[in-house]
């Protein structure tokens, strides 16, 4: 059991999955048909808080638990039964079971960092207002954190830099 012994789901489903790589795909074609130079500083500037969102997203389901990984973990089960649920209802297929084999873990220095993390996005939310893209970036990267695929390579390329970064920062290392 984890701690406050709040249970923790983490499974994702080709369904999940979907939803998230639809939540992603929504604003990527925002930011792509809103700039005419893609590589611009400028375009990339106005890309890099949807990235950050969507690694911070993958981050949050790879908490172990407590109330962040709670939620988290609440927010990965609605984004799978709405995909299941669109994928067999409405186009009649079957939605397979396709977490990652190995289990990501952040560190006791890597959940320091997120917690950091949070309060960023806080902060920026508390000065410019509530953020919808940020919201469905986050609910994206809880969904394909823990994918198998190349859709779940932000859990697996963001989680070992933050936990030995928060290691580092805190002093663990």
């Amino acid at each position: 059991m984890t701690p406050l012994a709040i249970p923790v789901y983490g499974i994702v489903s080709l369904g999940g999955v979907t939803v998230g790589l639809s939540l992603f795909a929504w604003d990527a074609t925002r930011w792509w048909n809103s700039h005419k130079k893609k590589l611009a500083p400028k375009a990339l500037t106005a890309l890099a808080p949807q990235l950050l969102c969507l690694s911070y997203g993958a981050l949050l389901i790879l908490c172990v638990g407590g109330i962040v990984g709670g939620a988290a973990d609440w927010s990965l089960w609605g984004t799978n039964t709405v995909g299941d649920i669109v994928l067999v209802y409405g186009f009649g297929s079957t939605t397979p079971t396709v977490t990652r084999a190995s289990h990501l873990a952040l560190t006791p220095g890597g959940h320091a960092a997120v917690i950091v993390i949070t309060v960023v996005i806080v902060a920026v939310c508390s000065k410019r207002g509530f953020r919808w893209d940020f919201v469905r970036q986050i609910l994206a990267g809880t969904s394909l954190g823990l994918a198998s695929s190349i859709a779940g390579f932000v859990g697996w390329a963001v989680a070992p830099t933050v936990s030995w970064a928060g290691d580092y920062v805190v002093g663990i290392l």
